[in-house]
């Protein structure tokens, strides 16, 4: 079984432009990434798809393969669609992994329930993971995606707002997406053909648009998420939860 990961990474973020090669304590933020999916046993290859050239040299400064696509693709999956057209071991790989350039301490256990996910259910071409939602700041958080699923584990729906609404004195249940997909090759290769749909451009979430043309996703619950650096402000979140681990490990 062939299981590749392919990392999208884009300069021009829309809310922190060059975020993902900011030096966060000594390394930039896309290889904190790079380096996470690289504790993963369950990986085979991993590749950087990307259209900057800043991106391509550092990446490969440091080890790192780099599959170079044009400027075109407007989420990461769209990305990955352009690498597989040129690249053949992407069209032949069991298990596609998108693991999001901006999202770089994620446990190596959740990449591998999402493979899972994947596997254990031949008729879906989609799998992605959630956690449960800490906080009602979470909830509330735009940037914090939330889904909700039926009681196969396939998702229902995904939305910026919060899902599902909570009633006076309801105790917090809802689960917050992580940014990792699995996909079976064939499933790119169909939605390479299809059009964006108005739910994905409402809320501006990819996977809105996978559940519009009718592909179940199947949704993995892990315990542990991984830290995502959206705006300027997540940097020291970040940050603190590095010294932390660090500190962990001196004791």
């Amino acid at each position: 079984m062939s299981v590749i990961c392919v990392i999208p990474a884009r300069y021009h973020s829309t809310r922190f432009p060059g975020k993902l090669l900011v030096n966060v304590l000594g390394k930039s933020l896309l290889q904190r990434t790079y380096e996470s999916a690289l504790l993963s046993s369950a990986i085979d290859e991993i590749y950087i798809a990307t259209d900057s050239i800043p991106i391509k040299t550092h990446m490969e400064s440091i080890g790192a393969k780099v599959l170079f696509t044009s400027s075109q693709p407007i989420n990461g999956t769209e990305r990955i669609i352009e690498a597989m057209e040129h690249f053949e071991p992407l069209q032949k790989a069991e298990v596609i992994v998108n693991l999001q350039g901006d999202h770089p301490c994620t446990p190596p256990k959740t990449i591998e329930k999402t493979i899972q996910a994947l596997l254990a259910n031949p008729t879906s071409s989609i799998a992605t993971a959630a956690r449960p939602a800490a906080t009602q700041e979470e909830l509330l958080a735009p940037q914090m995606v939330k889904c909700v699923l039926n009681s196969q584990g396939s998702a229902l729906y995904f939305s910026r707002s919060p899902i599902p609404y909570h009633a006076p004195n309801a105790p917090l249940a809802a689960l917050i997406h992580l940014g990792i997909y699995c996909y079976r090759p064939s499933f790119l290769q169909q939605l390479a053909t299809l059009p964006p749909t108005p739910l994905q451009k409402k809320e501006d979430l990819e996977q809105l648009q996978f559940l519009e043309q009718g592909f179940p996703i199947q949704v993995a619950i892990v315990e542990e998420g991984s830290l995502s650096v959206d705006i300027p402000q997540d940097l020291k979140l970040l940050e603190e939860y590095l010294l932390g681990l660090v500190s962990c490990h001196k004791k």
